[in-house]
């Protein structure tokens, strides 16, 4: 029997999409700790394509296209700040993370907090409103 999914690092990799994609990479990789693994900027200074990793993680983004796949998406701004997704990031120390996006200038949607599942956390907003749950539970531990 085939396996559907691939055998590599992470199979789920989330996709963003940003007005100003360079300041979302910078404000990602300096306040959350990605890395750049890849980015390819156009002549214009957008972002065609990141990718950037998060341990064995990685997320993909871009700037904002209007094209097919673009047109299926929106940003926080247009919607009230709601969004329907969010990504989760596993860390070794949460107050330390928290620490740095307080100082960033993050907003802290829910406080950072013990929590009765086990491990501690709390959520955030990326600069242009995108949901980040950042924490020390490890779904895979359990």
């Amino acid at each position: 029997m085939t396996s559907i999914p691939k055998g590599t690092r992470a199979t789920v990799l989330p996709c963003l999409r940003y007005r100003d994609a360079p300041a979302a990479i910078a404000w990602l990789c300096d306040t959350l700790g990605f890395e750049r693994s890849l980015v390819v900027p156009n002549e214009d200074g957008t972002i065609a394509h990141a990718q950037l990793t998060y341990g064995n993680g990685m997320v993909l983004l871009s700037s904002i296209f209007d094209t097919e796949f673009g047109r299926l998406m929106t940003q926080p701004s247009k919607t009230g700040m709601r969004v329907t997704q969010s990504c989760y990031l596993v860390v070794n120390d949460a107050d330390h993370v928290h620490a740095r996006a307080v100082e960033a200038g993050a907003p802290i949607e829910m406080a950072l907090q013990d929590e009765d599942y086990g491990g501690r956390g709390f959520t955030c907003r990326d600069p242009e409103g995108n949901i980040w749950s950042i924490g020390t539970y490890d779904p895979w531990a359990n």
